[in-house]
């Protein structure tokens, strides 16, 4: 007889303390930076409720969807998350984000995000607020190549964020 697949799970899994709060959030970090979206997808509920500035999205595929469209209009995308709080099976998070717009003007995105897990540890909720500031490019603070922020760059009270 074949057995169930195993339920998704993403360690660590609620309810966090400090230390699993904080990894949660670089991974969370790692994979924005890598802009797969569907790899990015993974980590919600397939039922997962996203309100992101004023989109509201249900489901893994509006999330993968959402990403595809994110990252074609925000190029030399670089994120930088921090843990704000957490409590149980909950974060708070604050970011930053560098970014290009097509036409070649240059951006900073500043949010705050509110997420909720389920017992697998993978997110059934996010909210994120996001505010983004046109910048120069020579006040760019993120240089690292594409892709995850290396383990010795400042983090955004380093970076005076």
């Amino acid at each position: 007889m074949p057995t169930a697949p195993a339920p998704e799970t993403r360690p660590p899994l609620p309810p966090f303390d400090r230390e699993a709060a904080i990894r949660k959030v670089r991974t969370a970090e790692d994979a924005w930076n890598g802009r797969d979206p569907d790899r990015v997808a993974l980590a919600y509920t397939v039922d997962t409720r996203w309100r992101n500035r004023s989109e509201f999205l249900v489901g893994r595929e509006a999330v993968a969807a959402f990403l595809r469209r994110k990252w074609l209009g925000e190029l030399d995308y670089r994120l930088i998350k921090g843990l704000w709080a957490f409590d149980g099976d909950r974060i708070g998070v604050r970011f930053v984000y560098e970014w290009r717009s097509p036409a070649g003007s240059w951006h900073r995105s500043h949010g705050n995000e509110m997420w909720a897990f389920d017992a697998s540890g993978l997110m059934r909720r996010r909210e994120a607020s996001i505010n983004d500031v046109p910048i120069l490019e020579s006040e760019r603070l993120f240089h690292w190549p594409l892709g995850p922020r290396p383990a010795d760059h400042p983090g955004l009270d380093e970076l005076g964020l």
